[in-house]
């Protein structure tokens, strides 16, 4: 297949993909069909919306390439993900956030947030969080699908980032939520398919399933001495307990993402765009099947890639032994596969970024003309779809600005440190908003300063991974980061934020004002 035949596979992809936001832009009306899709969305493209937003080059780019170093121990985030992110998300979130968003006509997961404790400050406040805490986590995602065009199509990095950003501007500012629901569940498709045929051309080309995995097991010994040092024990196990690389492992890898999954906004609005439960219950197998084969898929052939190197090279891969997670991925399909299948794969990665960044545009898009703008001015309708355009404008052009600032090695840590913000700043809230009826207003609220502050401040001085390249701890206090005792440098944030959050969400509404009655009747109507 040449560069001509490609080129004309993913004009076709292009235009179907602004069609799509042009019927997204036909049928929408109003603020309730730009900001949840009218609310009477098919489970189906509810579903794979859902999962094409969750899963992106962050996942299979970012942590496919983690997988590379760490091995087949992200399998576990797999599971979480299934569990946590789909399961529990639906049918333990889902339905309640559903009905309370319809009761209360929230329109955006600050709002109803905010709506529920009766706090305009929660709505503001979620909505800064979001609009200054997502750039990074979009910016990764552009990263992965830049650097996979730059190496497939041997075009300029810079260039292939540009282009890629415009063409989501056009059709999430065009179409609305609407528009970026039906766009994901056509690159959703696509992403399946790819999957599927990497899993099977991966273990065909290592000699099938068993062999491969053999394989794997005995490269035990050529873990880089660093890597060893570290506490990694070969790609098929897992780390040894306690070392730094279990601790990365379980609790920045596997927790991190896995929690914070269910406190994502982009992912808990899609809640909001169904008529009825019955949608949700039939997302759940749909969303399942599309995780497992889009992370397990991504995990296992991460792994696997050790194997092809090896068998090429006589040794690991050079990105693996230097660390660089983000180059396997790529170096891997354009290597070991054939050219048919890396320009399909290029597609399936086109399509991956392109539903997550359409996701995360329109959410930072409605956090400022939303739930900043209206909640500030109290200036509803037009004006506030125009401030909400803007916002994506500005959030596209952050993103692009960090794409092209940012290090190497930062696509899964990036994507990490937005789930685990989310999950420290609004999980405790979110979930006493849904099933606890004495949350009180000051309770949310100290809950969610506490978690987005604390967070920040381990990051900011704590844990090694960020604190050491952002060099503001060195700056203040001429120490890299302040506790040097093992294993706090490598203890995620979210395993302190998130706890004392919670703590401190539940002990000051035991000791605060309770919300009106007749309040919580119009949160709770219809919910037992």
């Amino acid at each position: 297949m040449n560069l001509l035949l490609l080129y004309v596979i993913v004009l076709i992809y292009l235009l179907a993909t602004l069609y799509l936001g042009y019927r997204g832009w036909k049928s929408t009306k109003d603020s309730e069909g730009y900001l949840v899709a009218g609310r009477k969305t098919h489970p189906y493209i509810m579903a794979m919306s859902y999962g094409a937003t969750f899963i992106s080059t962050s996942a299979i780019v970012g942590f496919g390439g983690t997988a590379g170093l760490f091995g087949m121990g992200l399998l576990w985030l797999t599971l979480l993900n299934i569990f946590v992110g789909i399961f529990l998300a639906f049918i333990v979130y889902g339905k309640r956030t559903r009905k309370m968003g319809h009761s209360l006509n929230a329109m955006t997961f600050p709002e109803l947030l905010g709506k529920r404790f009766d706090s305009k400050f929660i709505q503001y406040f979620s909505g800064l969080v979001i609009f200054f805490g997502m750039p990074l986590y979009a910016s990764v995602v552009l990263i992965g699908a830049a650097r996979f065009m730059e190496t497939t199509l041997s075009i300029d990095y810079h260039m292939a980032l540009l282009i890629y950003s415009l063409i989501i501007a056009i059709y999430v500012i065009w179409g609305g939520l609407r528009g970026v629901m039906y766009t994901d569940a056509l690159q959703g498709t696509i992403m399946f398919v790819g999957m599927a045929f990497l899993l099977v051309m991966t273990y065909s080309r290592l000699g099938g399933i068993t062999a491969a995995h053999q394989a794997l097991t005995n490269m035990a010994y050529l873990v880089p001495a660093k890597l060893a040092a570290q506490g990694h024990t070969g790609w098929t196990s897992m780390p040894a307990l306690g070392s730094t690389w279990w601790w990365t492992l379980i609790s920045t890898i596997v927790m991190g993402v896995g929690i914070g999954v269910l406190a994502m906004p982009q992912l808990v609005v899609r809640f909001m765009t169904v008529k009825s439960n019955r949608e949700l219950n039939r997302g759940v197998l749909i969303g399942g099947i599309f995780i497992l084969a889009m992370t397990g898929v991504a995990f296992v052939v991460g792994a696997l890639s050790n194997v092809f190197f090896f068998q090429t090279q006589n040794n690991i891969s050079i990105n693996v032994a230097k660390g660089n997670a983000d180059s396997i991925i790529p170096i891997y399909i354009n290597a070991a596969l054939p050219e048919w299948f890396v320009y399909l794969f290029m597609l399936t990665l086109l399509a991956a970024a392109m539903s997550t960044s359409s996701s995360q545009f329109h959410t930072q898009g409605s956090a400022i003309g939303r739930d900043i703008y209206e909640t500030l001015t109290r200036k509803k309708g037009g004006s506030s779809i125009l401030i909400t355009r803007l916002g994506i404008v500005v959030a596209i052009i952050i993103a692009v600005v960090l794409g092209y600032v940012l290090p190497e090695n930062i696509i899964a840590r990036g994507t990490a440190i937005f789930f685990g913000l989310c999950a420290a700043a609004f999980l405790p809230m979110y979930t006493s908003a849904l099933y606890w009826r004495g949350a009180t207003r000051a309770g949310a609220i100290a809950g969610l300063i506490t978690g987005t502050f604390m967070t920040v401040f381990l990051y900011l001085f704590i844990h090694k991974a960020e604190a050491v390249p952002l060099g503001i701890c060195k700056m203040l206090i001429g120490r890299d980061f302040l506790i040097t005792q093992m294993p706090w440098p490598v203890v995620d944030p979210i395993i302190i934020a998130l706890p004392v959050a919670i703590l401190v969400t539940v002990a000051v509404s035991l000791r605060t004002k309770k919300m009106d009655e007749k309040h919580l009747e119009e949160c709770f109507k219809g919910l037992k």
